[in-house]
């Protein structure tokens, strides 16, 4: 049975542009109701009203770091009687050009970890009680090979995508025994405005589609076998 079903509605953060939007398309035409976010609230419109000839979409403007516009997003699930999925796709990459570790200045630290790290894990603590009502429940925590490879000048934020991940892995071993699962999902480098910030001089020829992440992101939820998983998009994509 296809786990994607027309009752359940999913939270995707960051979902104005690049892959959140591409995956609240592809969630979109399963038949899930959809609730997407983005700071720019012009460009979060756009993206709401490019993406309801696709199904149902509700946009709400804000920072994921504002605690009140978690309780929001939360709110509009709850009106909807339910949450099955949550992607936590948003997050900054501080300050560019990336700065060496040497460089890297405690305020700068602080606004990656705020958005990144605190912001999923208080989002996931207000969701867990509402998740606990679907069969089968997915949270999903989008990651970066940052995270776990040493790349110069991408030591702040590899450092909250491993955090991210650690706490992805604690969660789901507290979680252990319910229907609420834990997804790492690692989209891999992508033509999005995020990666031309951080790495301007990239040909995009050689930079994917966040439509295939996205679709690959779909297809990883499906095949969840365990309580926790770790998963590249490259590793499912076929070339």
């Amino acid at each position: 049975m296809d786990w994607f079903q027309p009752e359940h509605v999913a939270i995707v953060t960051g979902g104005s542009r690049g892959l959140g939007k591409a995956v609240a398309r592809e969630l979109l035409r399963k038949g899930l109701v959809v609730i997407i976010d983005g700071r720019d609230a012009a460009e979060l419109e756009r993206t709401r009203a490019e993406l309801a000839g696709t199904g149902d979409v509700v946009a709400i403007a804000g920072d994921v770091a504002d605690p009140r516009h978690a309780h929001a997003l939360i709110a509009a699930a709850q009106h909807m009687g339910r949450l099955d999925l949550l992607v936590n796709n948003a997050s900054t990459l501080g300050k560019t050009p990336l700065p060496a570790v040497a460089e890297l200045d405690r305020s700068t630290f602080d606004a990656l970890f705020e958005v990144n790290v605190f912001a999923p894990i208080h989002l996931i603590q207000h969701a867990l009680k509402l998740m606990a009502r679907s069969d089968l429940a997915t949270i999903v925590n989008v990651t970066s090979d940052a995270g776990v490879e040493g790349y110069p000048t991408w030591g702040g934020y590899g450092a909250t995508k491993a955090a991210l991940e650690h706490v992805s892995r604690v969660l789901a071993a507290e979680l252990e025994g319910s229907a609420t699962r834990v997804l790492v999902f690692d989209p891999g480098d992508m033509d999005t405005a995020m990666h031309r910030d951080a790495v301007p001089d990239a040909d995009p020829a050689e930079l994917r589609d966040p439509a295939d992440s996205a679709r690959a992101l779909l297809r990883a939820i499906a095949e969840m076998k365990a309580g926790f998983e770790r998963v590249r998009a490259t590793d499912l994509i076929v070339a």
